[in-house]
């Protein structure tokens, strides 16, 4: 797993070994931000990389140029490794990590709203439709953000009726919804 553009190009990162974790492959973020570059200006964005793990789309946003990012992550060995991501790159004074959940998270108050928001939880982890509900309606988003997040084939039928919309694209077995 690496970074695929930006400043921070080619740069190897960690990965934590454990089985709450599920990386989101080369390829598909490639893809995924390639979709986003049509519609982010990540110049001085603020991002948030839900359900973090070892930071890969959030320290992907960085290397294209965001200003700070947020990261959410409930698990303490986990959020070691994002941590020494963030270290090796040096990025330590670009980013945050917050450990929570992202329930927790997205039920709480907030001082800064998101351009983008990237939210990659466990494929079978059903707190997302409850997260993405409070994303919307506490207002996380700045006015023109936008939220991604990705799921699997397996569960489409739930997450259309729980989100109330289509899958925009379909990578692998991963679907992307926009917000």
């Amino acid at each position: 797993m690496r970074i695929i553009s930006g400043k921070y190009k080619g740069h190897p990162l960690k990965f934590p070994n454990s089985k709450l974790v599920r990386p989101t492959t080369d390829r598909n973020k490639e893809a995924m931000f390639s979709f986003l570059n049509n519609y982010v200006d990540y110049n001085d964005a603020i991002v948030c990389d839900i359900y973090a793990g070892s930071g890969s789309l959030g320290l992907e946003a960085l290397s294209r140029g965001a200003s700070e990012v947020h990261f959410v992550e409930k698990n303490f060995k986990v959020s070691k490794v994002l941590k020494d991501n963030i270290a090796k790159l040096n990025a330590n004074g670009y980013c945050s990590v917050i450990l929570n959940s992202a329930l927790k998270f997205s039920a709480s108050i907030i001082e800064k709203r998101y351009k983008l928001i990237l939210a990659d939880p466990p494929f079978f982890k059903d707190d997302i439709h409850h997260v993405v509900k409070n994303i919307l309606d506490n207002n996380f988003l700045e006015e023109e953000g936008l939220m991604l997040v990705e799921r699997s084939i397996q569960t489409k039928e739930k997450d259309i009726k729980k989100f109330n919309k289509e899958p925009i694209k379909r990578l692998g077995d991963s679907l992307i919804y926009i917000f």
